[in-house]
């Protein structure tokens, strides 16, 4: 069987000398995709145009939200951090759709770099659509972090998901101090914000969509105290949205109640496996007929 011979120089790769060493490669994926060309002004013009025209009506007709708390941004100047909790890929355009137009247009999203970013037909997608910077997700990365506080300081707002990841089963998950970071090193407020309900519509492993009633809750912003660390901050922020969860269940007072009691039941769920924890699902609950809370409220209280 013949070969057929390798195709020379310039129609295909050039040799390198043996015994030079080579450079190393630079890819231009993951951390090192330039978003920069996404905030000019042609691309800003897009997105907003989509995100009013497109996504908007979409995301009302798929989601049919209910917001809560848009006064408690009404005196607050940008930038601001989202830091919301996260379960669906429905939560990203669900949050952006929901801020006033002040924010809204001048917010980027923290995102995945080994996801979103991994190729680059898909970096520019999501730098596009939503205006997407990639931030590592399993290490702290010095060139994430430069990128997210130069925007910051910058003046824009940015939407980040502490927890790294969407729920795997519709339990939250620990934080992670990104969030809380950058608001100790940038001086800016944190909103806390809670999403209910994108699980229904597209859930981590859903092979289908379905439109269903979701809500969102924006906190009272939350700063930094003078010495107070990002791991002790990232602390608040989760109980924060702790707090705005129990307060969609509970109700306003009795919410508030706990959370003086230090009793806010945690977004994470009761245990770390078994029936107990799927049970206490408030969507599986519901499908079984009782709408009986976790933890009991009785219990949340002692």
């Amino acid at each position: 069987m013949r070969l057929r011979p390798r195709a020379r120089f310039p129609l295909g790769a050039p040799t390198w000398p043996t015994g030079v060493p080579r450079p190393p490669v630079v890819r231009d994926t993951g951390v090192n995709y330039d978003t920069a060309w996404a905030r000019k002004y042609p691309a800003r013009l897009a997105r907003a145009l989509w995100l009013d025209g497109v996504t908007r009506p979409l995301i009302k007709g798929l989601a049919a939200p209910d917001i809560d708390g848009l006064d408690r941004l009404d005196a607050l100047p940008a930038p601001v951090i989202f830091a919301a909790n996260h379960s669906s890929h429905v939560d990203t355009p669900l949050v952006l759709t929901s801020l006033p137009e002040r924010f809204r247009h001048r917010t980027a999203v923290a995102a995945g770099a080994d996801y979103f970013f991994d190729k680059r037909w898909k970096g520019g997608l999501w730098a596009l659509s939503i205006n997407a910077i990639p931030i590592e997700r399993t290490r702290v990365s010095p060139q994430s972090t430069k990128l997210a506080v130069s925007l910051i300081q910058d003046g824009w707002s940015l939407v980040i998901f502490p927890e790294g990841g969407r729920s795997p089963d519709g339990w939250g998950q620990s934080h992670r101090a990104g969030a809380a970071y950058l608001a100790v090193r940038t001086g800016a407020p944190v909103v806390p914000v809670h999403l209910h309900g994108t699980r229904r519509i597209l859930k981590k492993g859903g092979k289908g969509v379905r439109p269903s009633h979701t809500e969102v809750t924006f906190g009272r912003p939350l700063r930094a105290a003078e010495g107070e660390s990002a791991a002790d901050l990232a602390v608040r922020i989760e109980r924060s949205i702790a707090v705005l969860a129990d307060e969609r269940s509970e109700g306003f007072w009795d919410a508030r109640r706990n959370a003086a009691a230090g009793a806010t039941p945690a977004l994470t769920g009761p245990g770390p496996t078994g029936w107990r924890r799927a049970w206490a699902l408030e969507e599986n609950r519901r499908r079984q007929g009782t709408s009986k809370p976790w933890p009991p409220r009785s219990a949340a209280r002692d």
